[in-house]
């Protein structure tokens, strides 16, 4: 319900900012606004979104959750879409998606309201003694152990109930 009220409500809206918009100042200069926010924001975009990628990429070299650094870089893209759609409202909502005090509200907010009640990784299967795989090839490689800097005991924030390991 709510996306067909989206799909509904957003063009009515728009037509009637451009409506508002073009008889304030006219056709020419409302149509080079729609063009420029477009330029603006796609530079934006990329400037945040590089921004992004780095911290996400932090978060994997250090072991950290990745939650967060993700759906920035999800509302950035998002941010992206809006701001190449022609239109008033959907560049507000573009703009006010690249401020980064914005991103970390929706995002506290969604997560205030999804909970994860158990979370798995990898398949859980184990290798057993005397079961071969792959048809008894070798498979030659090289590893370094990393130790995690968090305390492995610790739950993550987006995880309650029983813990599997």
């Amino acid at each position: 319900m709510y996306l067909f009220l989206a799909f509904l409500l957003v063009p009515i809206i728009e037509i009637a900012l451009f409506i508002q918009v073009g008889g304030l100042i006219g056709l020419w200069p409302t149509l080079a606004i729609v063009v420029l926010t477009a330029v603006l924001g796609t530079a934006l975009v990329r400037t945040q979104g590089r921004m992004a990628l780095a911290d996400l990429q932090r978060s994997f070299a250090e072991l950290d959750d990745p939650t967060e650094p993700l759906a920035h870089g999800a509302m950035i893209l998002m941010s992206g879409m809006l701001l190449l759609t022609p239109g008033f409202f959907t560049d507000a909502v573009g703009f006010a998606l690249l401020i980064p005090g914005v991103r970390i509200s929706v995002f506290r907010y969604l997560k205030s309201r999804v909970k994860i009640t158990q979370f798995q990784m990898g398949t859980g299967s184990q290798f057993r003694s005397g079961q071969t795989t792959f048809d008894d090839d070798v498979i030659d490689g090289e590893f370094t152990e990393v130790k995690p800097r968090q305390n492995p005991a610790k739950p993550s924030k987006w995880v309650e109930g029983p813990h599997q390991h």
